[in-house]
């Protein structure tokens, strides 16, 4: 067994043991049988959840559907997610408990109370409770929970014959963690009912492998838009997260990861979505040209991959009313787009999922992303110049959202 999965192993019981003391004080009031009875629950469920997580570990569960193995994952989350509240607060009663010893070896004249609070241990209970509940209520109510979001984009000097035009923007699909295809028909009505201009994706598709979309490439056929519909690559439709079977960077590793990308390029295509890769379309509006620009992706952290050729995607528009950019990564925008193109009206990312968890209410957000992404969900203004970043459509990791729900964007262009 891989020692590194045994510190692991180790870590976790350590977790459990520690949060059993609010089990047990907790319970200490209650006859035998019933504490017998709690004690049981605890380590029953701990137990079920470490047998999973021995499984996972050797790959005996790879050969389950793929719905098995999502609840085998998301259980595993929960279990232990749910216990570091209760941790966190015994550790605090456990520093008082601690201090208030030592109080009593240096002045013993007052008798202070040293024992467990068992007060605390409920409250580390309930703690305990409050993402177990929130988590839950996210994967189940909240994964496939649509939200519609609207913005109108100020464009300098755009004619009045480009006025109004409308963009639909969706985003990492991540077609990969999709178990129900219910929900996805919902969303391609939501994104038809626009009647828009253009529908653009600015994405990652899949998670890691090409084919991860193809249960549901006639589901999103049915994605229309006038002008029609335009996609990017997202650093996950590389490949590059995939475990190949080869050495890393090795020619089979190389051949492996060609043929994906092959497969990914001909289930854009058989979705009917003309793919941007470093390239662009133009429209010629009510006598107006208007440019929609597509880019590999490039991202300025965590070693993203850096692949977009800007120059080579503006080709042919320098004399373009308005021009629109699709950059899967917001950090792209600050880094490359606006220092060296100021003439890009309106660029359309993605990548952050605003991290599928935060408060979202009208006048306020937030969101952990924030600390990562200088610009995380919804529409930034530089200057002239202007960033909307898409919510995402999917989710990945933890199956489910908090407070940041899944995004259909609407864009309108206006005259600035």
């Amino acid at each position: 067994m891989d020692p590194r999965l045994l510190i692991f192993i180790a870590i976790l019981l350590a977790l459990d043991v520690y949060a059993f003391q609010a089990v047990r004080s907790w319970l200490s009031p209650y006859k035998p049988t019933a504490r017998r009875a709690g004690y049981a629950v605890f380590w029953g469920v701990s137990l079920l959840a470490f047998t999973l997580l021995i499984l996972n570990a050797f790959e005996v569960t790879d050969g389950w559907g793929k719905n098995a193995k999502m609840i085998v994952r998301v259980s595993l989350f929960l279990v232990w997610i749910c216990k570091l509240p209760i941790v966190l607060l015994l550790g605090i009663d456990d520093l008082r408990r601690g201090v208030t010893w030592l109080a009593n070896r240096i002045s013993p004249v007052t008798d202070r109370d040293t024992s467990r609070s068992r007060f605390m241990a409920k409250a580390a209970l309930v703690a305990g409770g409050v993402p177990l509940a929130t988590l839950t209520y996210g994967i189940v109510r909240n994964a496939y929970r649509y939200r519609r979001f609207a913005a109108e984009v100020p464009v300098k000097n755009l004619p009045a014959g480009l006025e109004g035009f409308k963009i639909v923007q969706i985003s990492d699909m991540h077609s990969g963690s999709w178990t129900r295809s219910e929900p996805l028909k919902n969303a391609v009505k939501m994104i038809n009912a626009e009647n828009a201009d253009v529908v653009c994706f600015t994405g990652d598709l899949v998670n890691s492998e090409a084919d991860e979309i193809v249960p549901f490439i006639d589901i999103f056929k049915e994605v229309k838009g006038k002008y029609g519909v335009f996609s990017i690559l997202g650093n996950h439709d590389y490949g590059t997260y995939h475990d190949w079977g080869h050495p890393k960077g090795s020619e089979e590793e190389k051949t492996a990861l060609a043929a994906n990308m092959e497969r990914l390029y001909g289930h854009h295509a058989a979705l009917g979505w003309d793919l941007l890769r470093d390239d662009n379309r133009i429209f010629e509006i009510n006598g107006h040209k208007i440019a929609l620009m597509g880019v590999e992706n490039w991202g300025s952290a965590f070693r993203f991959p850096r692949l977009a050729d800007l120059p080579k995607a503006t080709a042919g528009t320098e004399d373009c009313d308005c021009k629109i950019l699709l950059s899967h990564d917001p950090t792209h925008w600050d880094a490359k787009i606006r220092p060296n193109y100021p003439d890009i009206d309106l660029t359309l990312s993605g990548h952050t999922h605003g991290f599928q968890f935060g408060i979202e209410i009208p006048g306020f957000k937030w969101s952990p992303a924030k600390y990562l992404y200088k610009q995380w969900a919804g529409l930034y203004r530089e200057g002239d110049q202007h960033l909307y970043v898409n919510r995402g459509l999917g989710f990945l990791g933890y199956p489910g959202r908090v407070g940041i729900l899944p995004e259909v964007s609407v864009l309108t262009l206006v005259r600035g």
